[in-house]
């Protein structure tokens, strides 16, 4: 279950809801938690009232990132808990490339430096997960070269970097994320060609899996962006999408559109690419099997 503010009320209102929520949980056939999540990254970027208030930029300013970071993790994850969420769509460790570019332009990344990113956005990670909330690192492999108007939710958005630049900078945060035990890693959808040059990166075997997972070791559950983005207007309608990204190593597909629906059609084509066996049996369980395992991390 993903909460965006206009579904989110007090904190009062909220933990009733979110109560009734486990309530139902409890009583079906499954009996792990829910994943209850929502998008508080800080600043300008925050669902629910209050901490953290700093940006992440305002972070990576500090005379100490990494205990500012913390900090802003801990309450982030404090916040989130005493409501009764358990994920956090965030830390951003996208690294902007130029000074009011797409990420940077709401604050919304650490530092043009990614060893600053790196540090900053593992504190948040340890302290947000210490506090049993669990934590995202995204736009992997990395947003901040996106200028101002290469909105993925708007258009189809290509960044051309090296091969060398994707992997010593944009990658390098993410690195760090995993070796600090980032739980879920959310995966751009912007094309890379260095490594893809025609899938989206949520929708690339390439990116997922040999990048992500291969290269860079990465053993927990992946989460797609927004599914009704527009970036992905050329790869079919919401099942579709929602068979490719599976397809691609994707273990959870968001689906955050208000529109009625579009879960139920994202799950009918699993349902059915994953009988016919477009969707590999080995797979699809490997990626049940991730899922669960977080599941049962929960508090």
């Amino acid at each position: 279950m993903i909460f965006f503010s206009d579904n989110i009320g007090t904190a009062e209102h909220i933990s009733r809801v979110i109560d009734e929520l486990q309530r139902a949980q409890r009583q079906s056939g499954v009996k792990l938690p829910l994943l209850l999540m929502t998008d508080q990254e800080g600043g300008l970027v925050r669902r629910l009232i209050g901490p953290p208030a700093l940006s992440e930029k305002a972070v990576g300013q500090a005379a100490d990132p990494a205990a500012v970071a913390s900090e802003t993790g801990a309450s982030a994850g404090d916040n989130l808990a005493s409501v009764g969420m358990n994920v956090n769509l965030a830390p951003v460790l996208d690294v902007y490339a130029e000074p009011g570019n797409f990420v940077d332009h709401d604050q919304r990344s650490y530092d043009s430096d990614p060893n600053i990113v790196a540090v900053a956005g593992s504190a948040f990670i340890t302290a947000q997960q210490r506090a049993g909330v669990m934590t995202t690192a995204k736009h992997f492999p990395g947003l901040g070269s996106a200028s101002t108007g290469q909105n993925t939710d708007l258009r189809a958005v290509t960044l051309r970097e090296s091969l060398n630049r994707l992997r010593g900078v944009d990658e390098a945060p993410f690195s760090a994320a995993i070796a600090a035990g980032v739980r879920l890693v959310m995966v751009s959808w912007a094309v890379y060609p260095a490594l893809d040059s025609h899938y989206p990166a949520g929708l690339s075997p390439i990116v997922v899996g040999s990048e992500l997972r291969d290269r860079l070791a990465y053993t927990g559950v992946t989460i797609t962006d927004a599914l009704e983005a527009h970036a992905l207007d050329g790869f079919g309608d919401t099942g579709q999408r929602a068979v490719l990204a599976a397809s691609a190593g994707m273990d959870l597909i968001l689906c955050s559109s208000q529109r009625v629906g579009q879960g139920d059609e994202a799950v009918r084509a699993l349902a059915s690419a994953f009988a016919s066996g477009r969707l590999g049996s080995a797979k699809f369980r490997a990626s049940v099997d991730r899922i669960d395992a977080l599941r049962a991390q929960l508090r």
